[in-house]
């Protein structure tokens, strides 16, 4: 604690300059309303077009029963690597073999009859792998992390490219059709493309796998993002009358909350010089104050400033990395949170790293306080998202997946999720965290699973016919 009056006006300042990080709860609340509401604008059909929460429809409408039985190959692509998987579900059980490839540059910025041929290329090389030629067919779930207008389970167009891709001749063409074409082209083995999900519904059908009161699923890694099972009823930007389930898994792209101004209560100077100098100004704001591409920076950002007002590192080189733009990494601040006593190990290291020789163990402390707070902050704004759905789904129980590196490897963001959580939702509501492992690879193997053992109506029939119309047979033991 500070004793002097030089060390109390200092922590006086510190804390006028970090204040805006320390939300109270009826703020929180606030948000949640807000959320509430722009979700619902998502699912309208009316307000839909101008909503920033797209609310898309997955088409998936069933979660597993845990019963399903089969060979599925898994493809989950995201990125310059991208992983094939091969999943023999047995019930609740599932062994796993999948092979990374990579993506070659010149693949990255080359037509889309290049890149799909490629993948499938390398989809041919891993049936070699795994000795699966002897297969008649296999169905395969499709994990596609860039942006899709959904037009059914097994139909999605490509809306524009991310990541660093640029295939000619993709944009707008259903990404499912051009992998199964070349597909035919590449494999002896018939495959077939039946269902091309994103991570947060993996993420979801990965754990309802061994939990079916899992209905909620949540990714915490570079960027952030949802998914919950809705009632059909409250989704007017589709007309599904079937036989089948009246639900659907909706994949709300909520890491655009916020862009229309709502947000402007909670974000701070540092989040707007961050937002300023992004490459989507304006775009994605919720997800710039929790995702882990933003959290380093908003901690760089704090610290410069304090720097600037000669609060911490006096006598620094402002030559050095502190002071260039995404030299702070998220990684830096999982580190620094998980240092132990006084002697702030992990936090020298890094600022050693960042070119800051000067410093002392106050400087540290104020360091590590600086990011427990944008840590906090983080996980409470995606506590409040998670609790607007727990609350509007209204079930006693809950089961919500998660996945990502930011929750995986972040030493409190666990613990924080779990207690704002609880102050926030309806108390007659329980819940449960889970992480959820593999669910892009997993979880797209699953789909395929549900879907192909929906199709064939397996339970009632109590035969093993060929699924899908070119999918293996599933035996299923009563």
């Amino acid at each position: 604690m500070p004793s002097t009056p030089e060390q109390i006006a200092r922590y006086e300042k510190i804390e006028s300059l970090v204040k805006g990080f320390k939300l109270p709860s009826a703020t929180y609340h606030q948000v949640m309303a807000l959320w509430k509401e722009e979700m619902k604008n998502g699912l309208g059909k009316t307000t839909h077009a101008t909503a920033d929460i797209k609310m898309f429809p997955s088409y998936v409408r069933a979660l597993p029963e845990g019963s399903e039985r089969g060979k599925f190959l898994a493809l989950d692509l995201g990125g310059t690597n991208f992983r094939v998987l091969y999943i023999d579900l047995n019930g609740p059980l599932a062994d796993i073999v999948s092979k990374t490839y990579l993506i070659p540059q010149q693949v990255m910025l080359g037509t889309g009859e290049q890149l799909f041929g490629h993948v499938a290329n390398c989809v041919a090389n891993f049936i070699h792998f795994t000795g699966l030629e002897k297969e008649r067919s296999l169905c395969l779930g499709f994990t596609f992390s860039f942006p899709l207008v959904q037009d059914g389970l097994a139909s999605a167009r490509l809306s524009k490219w991310t990541k660093g891709f640029r295939c000619e001749g993709v944009i707008g063409q259903d990404v499912c059709q051009l992998l199964q074409q070349a597909l035919v082209k590449a494999t002896p083995v018939k495959i077939d493309v039946v269902a091309v999900i994103n991570d947060a519904v993996g993420t979801l059908m990965s754990a309802a796998h061994t939990d079916r009161k899992c209905e909620i699923g949540l990714i915490l890694g570079t960027g952030c993002n949802a998914c919950y099972m809705e009632k059909l009823e409250n989704v007017e930007t589709v007309s599904l009358d079937d036989d089948e389930p009246q639900q659907v898994i909706i994949n709300t792209e909520w890491g655009a909350f916020g862009d229309n101004g709502c947000l402007d209560i909670v974000r701070t100077e540092y989040d707007r010089e961050l937002d300023t100098y992004s490459i989507n100004p304006g775009k994605q704001l919720v997800e710039k104050m929790i995702g882990g591409m933003y959290l380093g920076e908003i901690v760089r950002l704090t610290l410069e400033r304090l720097s600037s007002e000669k609060l911490i590192f006096r006598g620094i080189d402002h030559d050095c990395d502190l002071f260039n733009r995404g030299k702070f990494y998220t990684k830096y601040l999982s580190e620094i949170e998980r240092d132990n006593g006084e002697f702030f190990e992990n936090t020298k290291q890094i600022l050693e790293e960042l070119g800051v020789e000067t410093y002392t163990l106050e400087d540290c402390k104020i360091v590590k306080y600086v990011c427990a707070l944008i840590s906090a902050r983080a996980a409470f704004l995606a506590s409040a998202g998670i609790s607007t759905l727990i609350n509007s789904l209204k079930r006693p129980e809950v089961t919500v997946a998660i996945d990502g590196s930011l929750y995986r490897f972040h030493p409190r963001f666990h613990n924080l999720m779990s207690l704002k959580i609880q102050e926030l939702v309806d108390p007659s509501y329980k819940f449960k965290l889970v992480l959820s492992h593999d669910g892009s690879g997993k979880g797209a193997a699953i789909v395929a699973a549900v879907t192909t053992h929906r199709k064939t109506n397996i339970h009632d029939k109590k035969v093993s016919p060929q699924v899908g119309g070119n999918c293996i047979p599933i035996a299923v033991q009563t």
